[in-house]
Order: structure tokens, then sequence, then C-alpha cells
């Protein structure tokens, strides 16, 4: 019987290392890096236009008019007339006071007025009668003693209607009307309450609501900002500031506003400038108090529109996007003077004629090799043919080796 060979243990682990080499040479050489495909990504060229420059600015709500009810006198509230959230007119009778007091002055005024006038003839008659007997019985010292006589009536005459004046005035404020149209608040005072005139509390609030005020922020860094940017030609204003408001639930208000007065002062404290603006409020939508995003449009400018889903933030807050360059992705960083329906408006990063990836983004690395493809973005920022996120051959996993 023929004996085999006797190899030793490193020698047989050799030639089984040897064996599974021959066996993956040609998974190895699939994975040869010429074998490796180019990333598919949807491309937009893009191109310079004029675009409205707009900026969002925060605002808050403020009464076109509103007023504080007081009493003018002193009284207890025998009746509140209005119900409060319905809507009053000028001269609208709010409260009324007790006013038997006044009634009874004014009718004392009256009397004292009646009394004023009969002595005013009296002592008219009497002057006139001594003017015509000057020197016939009567000295000239009674006749100038008639006319002091006069003229003490006369005035007399002229405090008594004075005093009646006042009388009814105090009548008259009895009745408490409403000195602007407006909705009122609920009574701080209820009837039976005692009221002085002129006091510090308020019976209750009077506010107008339409139309409104609306009171802007803008930095003063960035008011400077777009002033140079209109003096060095950049900037093209309009006739007039177009202005549109979103409520605090995102609802955009439909009814545009008008500049009622510019900012001329910097707050020392917020370095700040406001602007307030006038909208109509029919439907008493916007109440004083409320917070709101004014989109404001200043002009026309020159720049590249981004849609915003070709872009992302860096880590430190960087706009940034990824151009196709010579069949690579290049990330570029985006200077961004606001935002225009659903895009950037770039000043800088990109230019006309670059091609903007905005599809195909997904795990996409800065200088990754790329295969363009031509693709459309409609109004609502969907792309349209867009490219798949990546290419067939890498979509499918390699077989794993056996």
């Amino acid at each position: 019987m023929r004996t085999l060979p006797n190899f030793s243990r490193p020698r047989r682990l050799a030639l089984g290392a040897a064996l599974l080499l021959a066996c993956a040479a040609p998974a190895f050489a699939q994975m040869a890096p010429g074998g490796a495909s180019k990333t598919k990504v949807g491309v937009i060229e893009l191109t310079e236009a004029k675009v409205p420059y707009q900026v969002t600015l925060p605002g808050r709500a403020v009464a076109f008019e509103q007023t504080d009810i007081r009493p003018r006198v002193e009284g207890v509230i025998e009746e509140i007339v209005y119900t409060p959230g319905a809507p009053l007119q000028v001269g609208d009778l709010m409260y009324r006071i007790e006013g038997a007091s006044y009634e009874a002055e004014l009718a004392a005024a009256e009397a004292a007025l009646a009394g004023a006038k009969a002595s005013v003839q009296s002592a008219t008659a009497t002057a006139e009668r001594y003017r015509k007997l000057d020197g016939v019985g009567v000295t000239r010292e009674d006749v100038e003693s008639a006319e002091v006589a006069l003229m003490q009536a006369e005035a007399d005459q002229r405090s008594a209607e004075a005093s009646l004046k006042t009388a009814q005035l105090n009548v008259d404020r009895t009745e408490i009307r409403a000195p602007i149209q407006g909705v009122p608040e609920v009574s701080e005072f209820s009837v039976g309450a005692l009221v002085t005139a002129n006091q510090s509390d308020a019976l209750t609030t009077l506010t107008r609501l339409d139309p409104i005020y609306v009171d802007l922020t803008e930095s003063s860094a960035r008011l400077l900002r777009t002033r140079e940017r209109i003096a060095d030609g950049q900037l093209k204003m309009g006739d007039k500031l177009d202005v549109s408001l979103t409520l605090e639930n995102g609802q955009s208000y439909d009814i545009k506003g008008s500049l009622v007065s510019p900012g001329r002062l910097v707050s020392s404290t917020t370095g700040s400038v406001d602007f307030r603006m006038q909208f109509d409020n029919p439907d008493n939508l916007i109440m004083p108090g409320m917070f709101l995003r004014a989109n404001v449009t200043v002009g026309e400018t020159d720049a590249v529109l981004v849609p915003q889903r070709a872009t992302d933030r860096s880590a430190t807050g960087k706009l940034t996007a990824f151009v196709a360059k010579d069949g690579k992705a290049q990330q570029v960083t985006l200077t961004s003077a606001g935002t225009y329906q659903n895009a950037w408006v770039v000043t800088d990063g990109v230019s006309a004629g670059d091609m903007l990836i905005v599809d195909g983004l997904k795990n996409l690395r800065a200088d990754a090799e790329v295969e363009t493809v031509a693709v459309t973005i409609d109004a609502d920022g969907v792309v349209t043919d867009a490219a798949p996120e990546t290419s067939d051959a890498a979509a499918e996993p390699a077989p794993a080796a056996e």
C-alpha cells in the first residue's frame, strides 16, 4: 500500500488560505474602481431675473382709536345702557348718572338769570331817564351812578348766563355718551356705584377696530443695507410699499395696508426702527395687541432664484446648495436677500448659468461624481421628470460572497 505524504499543520493552513483567495478573486474584481457608477442627479440651469425684494417683519396691532370712559360729574350710576361687545356710534348713550341735584341747580340758575335780566331792564330805564334829566333836577353824579348800576346789572346777567350754562352741562354730563365709534368692554362699575368727576379708574374702555394700525419693527442695520442697495442701483424702489399680513395662526390676511408713519427714530435698547401701517379691518379679525408677520415688498432687484428644496443649512447655520461642475457635485455657500414664493433670492454664491442640483440630493457629498439629468420645477416647488436618488447599480446591493 502506498503511503500518503505527511503534511505538517502549517503547510495545511497555507494551502487552505491559497484556495480561499483563488475563489474570492472574481468578487474582488467586481469591486474594482473601474466598475463604480456615477450618481444621477436632477439639475436646473439658474437664470438671473428681476424679482420683488421682500422682507418679513414682526408687527403688533394697535387700536386706531381707543379711549377710557370716565364720569365728568359726581353721582350714583342709575343705568348701564350699552351691551359689551356691541358696536357703538358717536353719541350713543352708555351710562346714566343720578341727575336730580343737577336739575335743581339748573332750575336755580335759570331763575337767577331771569332776575338778572329784570335788573338790567330796570337799570337801563333808570339810566335813560337820568340822561334826559341831566342838569334839570338831576345832577351829573346821579347820571353816572345810574350808568354804573346798568353796567353792574349787565355783568350780573352775563354771570348768570355762565352759571346756567355750567348747570346745563352738568345735567347733560349725567348721561355719558360714546365719544368715538367702537366696541365697548365690560363695565368696571355696576349700577348703584358712586363715581366722581374725572376719577382715575375708568368705567370702561371703548376701542375702534376698523381701520386698525399695525406697528412693524425693522433692524436699523438691515434698513441701512437696504438704503445702500437703493443708492447703488441694486434695488429699484416701487411707487409704494406693498404690505401683506400673516396672522398668528398662519392665515393670510387678504387686505393690503398703507404706510402711515415712516420710522425716524432708532430705539436705544433694541436698535430697531418702527413703522406704522394702516389696514381696513371690516370683520374685526385683527385685534389690538395681536402679534403678526408682515411681508413687505420694497421694490425689485436683480437676483438668482434658488428653490428652497435644493438648499440646506450647514452646522454653522449657513445656507448651502450643490451645483454640478466638471462632472462633480460642488457645495456652495449662498447669500440670501429674502424669499420669493418657494425660492431664496440669492445675491452671492451662484450665478446665472450654473447647474443647480435639485434632485438626487440624498446622501450626496461634495466632490462626488455625478451624472446630470435636466428636470423642471413647478410653481409649488415640486420636481417633475425627477432623477432617481441613486443609480440602478448603486440601488441593487452586491451579492454576498459565498
